[in-house]
């Protein structure tokens, strides 16, 4: 099947492009957009993928599904367009990446920024409807984000994976524990946030992690 996606990810995942499931998610995504409002726009879909090429990934950090409203998913992870209010989990985000390395609070919720420093920014399903939260889930989604961690897990070395939340966490079996860092940590949406999201410092340890192995720090 042709799909449009960065050429590194469309040769790691092309097993997944060919097989019978991913058909049938392709066409149920068809028909969904073509019939009610759906999010990220259709360009947008692979966008993680597309910024951040298998080569570069330092760390993943995994989300859910997308926004739900208009105008805040972007095709990344917990990330909204410039301009966009800030949705209260990257609030928290923000708001620990200040606590925990002094960053200032950015201007803008984009963090494009971070995913170009080769942060996978991903969520397990990569579509949603409108107003509905895992619309679009159980539909494959799932299994093609899983092989996309498991890929990044046997070809890669020394990536941190981020896993916020208990949803995160159950991906880490697909995970090799032995070459990696996983970090978890409660989810950071205010109903759970303040049970061990803040004060958990991913963004330090990752640092600390990359540059041990002899990587960049990511500028958070």
């Amino acid at each position: 099947m042709v799909v449009r996606i960065e050429s590194s990810w469309k040769y790691m995942l092309a097993d997944e492009f060919e097989a019978p499931y991913f058909k049938r998610l392709t066409d149920f995504v068809k028909q969904e957009y073509s019939a009610t409002r759906c999010f990220p726009p259709a360009s947008l879909i692979f966008n993680a993928f597309d910024i951040c090429a298998i080569d570069h990934v330092k760390v993943v950090i995994l989300g859910q599904d997308p926004y739900i409203r208009p105008g805040q998913a972007q095709g990344l992870s917990f990330s909204v367009p410039r301009g966009v209010p800030f949705p209260p989990s990257l609030e928290n985000i923000l708001k620990e990446a200040q606590e925990d390395i002094g960053t200032r609070k950015p201007e803008s919720g984009d963090l494009t920024r971070w995913a170009e420093q080769g942060v996978l920014l991903l969520n397990s399903t990569l579509t949603v409807r409108e107003g509905e939260s895992a619309s679009h889930a159980g539909k494959g989604w799932e299994r093609f984000t899983d092989a996309a961690i498991q890929a990044v897990s046997l070809h890669k070395d020394h990536v941190v994976f981020i896993l916020w939340g208990s949803f995160a966490q159950k991906k880490e079996a697909l995970i090799d524990a032995s070459k990696h860092l996983i970090l978890k940590a409660p989810h950071p949406s205010p109903l759970s946030s303040y049970r061990g999201f803040f004060g958990s410092k991913p963004f330090s340890k990752t640092n600390r992690w990359l540059n041990e192995h002899n990587m960049e720090s990511i500028i958070w």
